[in-house]
Order: structure tokens, then C-alpha cells, then sequence
């Protein structure tokens, strides 16, 4: 039935939005949703949703190029070649092209996002959106805002809840190690992201781009909130190939439940590194400590020319079909999953969002890892710049009932009030 159909369209089609994406709802098209949905514990809804089609009506990038050969890509999965959009700002026609969309999926640049998924919002599309949702607080409340005017699902990439070692340490292992005192999560990218890959590399920065699925992962962990944040980077690699952007950055937060963690994110690590990325996470309590390491899980090989290499099974795999193609599965593709379930529960079963809860990483959780990115940006730059002209990064911030407070010890020459600059006023 014509009425038992979600188009999709994908605005993005980089590293992640071409690949990731592309492939996850190459496999709707191809054999609807169903067959993913005990991965996600909600089975319960194949038989209800089984006939239910889908079809990426487009796929709209800043070139025309990239377009096309995402487009090309698609229709070598499927047969069925999706309409190509371009521009600065792409997502503009293809709402006008299709009035009807069911859902806008949003893989752009971070400082993107914001616009791109408001502008679905309004014309009634559920989203998907890669994460960081956005970049400040008063972006997310929009964002919230306008999910709840619409009724419509906006539901934030982040996979890492969906690793099968997250999950255990979320449902069993974190309740054996006493409560949390602190914690490390480290994730490291290649240098080609920073230098090729992105071309807005100077735009963002390590932390701004990966630390967010360290962040929602610890919240989704505790349910817990930030209460402080200090924040320093270093710029001395990248400037070398002429790019004005951090190499690394570390981000300490404290959250109110006691619980003190550490980010590390870079993205400058060696091409002959072996594994894709260097990344996982550890967490001491009062009776125990886990570690988890997303890197090396003891998967290895080498061979003449290849040097040794490590991969990571569970975040995409193929999965090899009767007739010679491939199903994308894995945790990278759990959280999409999840955000197509809640819009299709919506239109063909009747759900609000409120019924929707737990289910998938929603607007509000993501609420939480903005305003962090967004303290976390005002004080990585002051500090850089204190300690660029020889005075100590002493620059923090605090989150509370209201809003966030950035605390610089340097202007106290300015007066009492300088030293307390309100970046947000409302609460976190």
C-alpha cells in the first residue's frame, strides 16, 4: 500500500553520510526494517511494521559531484538512483522538491546541523542527525522546541549506546563497581580527517567532533549532569600543512554525581597507525574499575605489505547474502535503526514522543552533550590564547540552575563581575 512507504532524504554524503548512512538505508530499501530491530531489544514491533517500505528519494551535498557519486553508489545497492541535490544550502529544495518527505537525514558539517534540521522540522519531517546535534545551547532548544510543536522525532547518531560492550557495561557492569569516581575516555582519529577528508577542520575541533559520543555515553551510563568543565588544546601539528585548528584537545568534566571524567580526543594520528581509530574508555567506582578498550578487542593480522592491522567487527560488517550482495550491520548502524523505528511507530502506530522514551537518543539527552561542547569551546579558546601569551590556562566553567558561567581569574584586574561571564542563562 502506497501509504505504508517513508521516503528518505540524506543531505550529506561524506565520510559518514556516504558510507554509513548510505548503506544503512540501502538496506531498508532493500528489505525494510525489520530484520534489524532485535538488535535493538524492540522486536516486538517486525510484525507490525514488516510491510512498511522505504526509499531514499535523495541525496543532496555541497557539489554536484559528490552528489552524483553517492547517487551512483546508492543505485548500484539497490537499483532504485536517488535524485542528486547541491548547493550551500541543498536541503532547502529538496523539502520544496518533496513536500511530503518522512524524514531528513542530516550528516552535514556540525555548524550545519542546526539549519538543516529546523528547516525539516518546519516542513513536519522526523530527523536523523549525526551528532553533535549543534554547537550552543540555544540551538538545542530550538531544535526541542520545534520537535515538540511538530510532534516529530529528532534522534542523534549516537552509536556508541549500541556497542554490545557499552550495553553490558550500561546494564550489568557499572552496578558492580560501586559508584562512580572517575573516569577516561580517549578517541584519536587519522590525520587525513583533519587534512582531506573535512575541509572545515578549522571550523570544529577533535572534541567538538568525536568527544560528543563520550559524553552522551557517560550520561546515558549515570543519567547524570555536568556541574564544571576545564578545557585546553594545542595547535602545532596541522598549522604545519596551513590549517588553523586544533590538533588536540582534553576536556575534564565534573558531573553531580561526584563522578570527574577525562576526554583526550586528536585527529592527527599517523596513517600507518593499525586500527581505523585509536579510542575506548575506562571508569573506576568504589569497588571495581572497567575498561574498555574499542580499539584492539583482540582481533589482529598481518601480512607482506600491510604491515599489522586491528579492525573493529561490531561497529559496520557485511553480512553475505544468497545472492552475492551484502547487509551493513553492526552498532554504527543500531542508532539510525532506532530513529527510523520511532518515526515509522509514529506515522503507522499512532505514538507521541512521550511514548517514544528510551527508545532512541533523543533531542533532550542530546541537550546535555551540547552544553558541554559549547562550554568546552569558550574555554579551550581562552585558554589557548592566556597561554599562548605565557599566563596559565586557569579558565573553567560551571553548569547549573543558571545556565553556564564561564570563571576567568584573568580579568579579575577588570573587577569582581568580569571574572563571571554568563555564556547561557538558562538552566542545564
Amino acid at each position: 500500500m502506497a501509504d505504508r512507504e517513508m521516503t528518505i532524504a540524506l543531505v550529506g554524503a561524506g565520510m559518514f553520510g556516504g558510507d554509513v548512512h548510505l548503506r544503512a538505508y540501502a538496506d531498508l530499501e532493500r528489505a525494510g526494517l525489520s530484520g534489524f530491530l532485535a538488535r535493538l531489544g524492540l522486536a516486538e514491533f517486525s510484525r507490525p511494521l514488516a510491510d512498511v517500505r522505504f526509499r531514499l528519494v535523495a541525496v543532496a551535498t555541497r557539489t554536484q559531484a559528490s552528489a552524483a557519486r553517492a547517487a551512483e553508489v546508492y543505485g548500484n545497492l539497490t537499483g532504485a538512483t536517488p535524485r542528486t541535490f547541491s548547493g550551500e544550502t541543498p536541503w532547502e529544495q529538496v523539502l520544496t522538491d518533496f513536500p511530503d518527505l518522512d524524514v531528513l537525514a542530516v550528516a552535514t558539517p556540525d555548524h550545519l546541523h542546526t539549519a538543516a534540521v529546523l528547516a525539516g522540522l518546519r516542513r513536519g519531517c522526523h530527523i536523523i542527525v549525526e551528532k553533535p546535534m549543534c554547537l550552543t545551547v540555544p540551538e538545542a532548544d530550538a531544535v526541542i522546541a520545534a520537535s515538540r510543536r511538530a510532534q516529530r522525532v529528532v534522534c542523534v547518531d549516537m552509536h556508541k549506546r549500541y556497542d554490545p560492550d557499552h550495553m553490558r557495561i550500561r546494564d550489568d557492569i557499572r552496578h558492580r563497581i560501586g559508584e562512580p569516581l572517575y573516569g577516561l575516555a580517549v578517541l584519536e582519529e587519522p590525520l587525513q580527517v583533519s587534512t582531506s577528508t573535512f575541509q572545515w577542520a578549522e571550523q570544529s575541533d577533535p572534541f567538538t567532533y568525536v568527544g560528543p559520543h563520550w559524553t552522551d555515553l557517560f550520561h546515558h551510563y549515570y543519567g547524570a549532569k555536568p556541574v564544571s568543565l576545564t578545557a585546553v588544546g594545542q595547535k602545532k601539528r596541522l598549522v604545519r600543512d596551513g590549517i588553523n585548528a586544533y590538533d588536540a584537545v582534553q576536556v575534564r568534566v565534573d558531573w553531580d554525581n561526584g563522578m570527574s571524567v577525562t576526554f583526550h580526543n586528536n585527529w592527527i594520528t599517523p596513517a600507518d597507525f593499525e586500527g581505523p581509530v585509536n579510542q575506548g574508555h575506562e571508569i573506576v567506582g568504589t569497588d571495581g574499575k572497567v575498561e574498555s578498550d574499542q580499539q584492539y578487542r583482540g582481533f589482529r593480522y598481518w601480512h607482506v605489505g600491510g604491515g599489522s592491522r586491528t579492525a573493529n567487527n561490531h561497529f559496520t560488517r557485511d553480512v553475505r547474502r544468497p545472492d552475492g550482495g551484502a547487509t551493513y550491520v553492526g552498532y554504527g548502524t543500531d542508532s539510525i535503526h532506532a530513529g527510523i523505528l520511532a518515526a515509522c511507530r509514529v506515522r503507522f502506530l499512532g505514538a507521541g514522543l512521550d511514548d517514544l522514551a528510551g527508545t532512541y537518543p533523543t533531542p533532550e539527552e542530546a541537550r546535555i552533550t551540547v552544553a558541554i561542547v559549547h562550554a568546552a569551546r569558550e574555554v579551550r579558546d581562552r585558554n589557548y590564547a592566556y597561554q599562548q601569551s605565557g599566563l596559565a590556562p586557569a579558565v573553567s566553567a560551571s553548569f547549573g540552575s543558571d545556565g553556564i558561567t564561564i570563571i576567568d581569574p584573568h580579568r579579575a584586574a577588570e573587577g569582581p563581575d568580569a571574572v563571571f561571564q554568563r555564556i547561557y542563562p538558562g538552566p542545564i
